[in-house]
């Protein structure tokens, strides 16, 4: 069979809904792209927990605490889950380290921002998670057995994520005149980064039409940032919060909300690795990584003496 048809049986299965599973022939780029977008995933769910870690001891009750300690155990969890999918495509997990480590690999943008106040965990969950949702949920449908069944479990949990940080927001407009002033400016800050995690325009996203082709994705950035603006808004109005947006208005002919112009010269430079955080959350991947070289040779070496034991019980 010539790698034409091949091709083309490939693009009838996808067009037909039928899972694309780790033995079954598939395009180079097809693979190289699964592994690009799930390691990256896997990589922001990982340096995630980062910023909200930092807050778990100084939480303000024992409650929150114990929610926020789960959320970060969750994110754990989903970088496990995608690192597994990543490697049902040939790649293994040390390679996906090294290039997190060594700056080949990216991982969300959102995460280069810093947690300056409790505040800061409430517009997390609320907008961030809100909008991981926003993008995880059609990854249900991805054409990639292992990537959609993985994504399943992630979209449960963030959902709780995201209703637990719109608590956080609601208990703090519902305050005294510090706490909800404290969740104005928790807004004011991650309003705009937040938004920008649906990635660039549709018309300098070249990847997304083939993405789109393959069902790996299913809807584009445009359309997925519509929507959740969409959404958003009026939750920030139960809040009785303002969006940091003097150019935002609702649109009675396109029957969605209009807004200001994103700082993309600010998305495409943390990209790079000059923002806020980058080289902070870096380093204490990197620490992290250093410092468990010894649970990772003394498991390794665990394993090794079982598999002699049973080989030689065998014998």
């Amino acid at each position: 069979m010539t790698n034409e048809q091949q091709e083309s049986l490939f693009q009838q299965k996808i067009d037909n809904e039928l899972r694309i599973e780790p033995k079954d022939w598939m395009p180079e780029q097809y693979r190289k792209t699964l592994v690009r977008q799930i390691s990256q995933h896997a990589h922001s769910e990982i340096v995630g927990m980062l910023p909200e870690g930092n807050w778990i001891t100084r939480a303000p009750s024992l409650r929150r605490k114990a929610v926020l300690l789960a959320k970060v155990q969750d994110e754990a969890g989903h970088g496990l889950y995608l690192y597994s999918a990543a490697e049902t495509l040939g790649i293994s997990r040390d390679q996906m380290l090294d290039q997190l480590h060594d700056g080949t690999a990216k991982y969300s943008s959102i995460f280069n921002y810093p947690t300056l106040t409790w505040a800061d965990m409430g517009a997390i969950g609320w907008l961030v998670d809100g909008a991981a949702i926003m993008n995880q949920v059609p990854l249900c449908r991805c054409s990639y057995g292992p990537y959609s069944r993985a994504m399943i479990r992630v979209c449960k949990e963030e959902s709780f994520h995201q209703r637990q940080g719109y608590e956080i927001m609601l208990t703090l407009a519902n305050g005294t005149a510090i706490q909800k002033k404290m969740a104005q400016d928790a807004l004011n800050r991650f309003w705009w980064p937040a938004i920008m995690m649906f990635g660039p325009n549709d018309d300098a996203s070249p990847n997304s039409i083939q993405s789109m082709k393959w069902k790996i994705k299913r809807f584009s950035n445009d359309d997925l940032r519509q929507k959740f603006i969409d959404v958003t808004v009026e939750q920030a109005n139960i809040l009785g919060l303002t969006i940091p947006d003097k150019d935002l208005k609702w649109n009675e002919e396109r029957g969605h909300y209009d807004f200001g112009t994103i700082n993309w010269d600010e998305f495409w430079n943390v990209v790079k690795g000059n923002g806020p955080c980058n080289k902070e959350r870096l380093a204490a991947r990197k620490n992290a990584w250093d410092n468990g070289a010894w649970v990772r040779d003394a498991a390794t070496a665990h394993s090794e003496k079982l598999a002699a034991k049973k080989a030689a019980m065998t014998a």
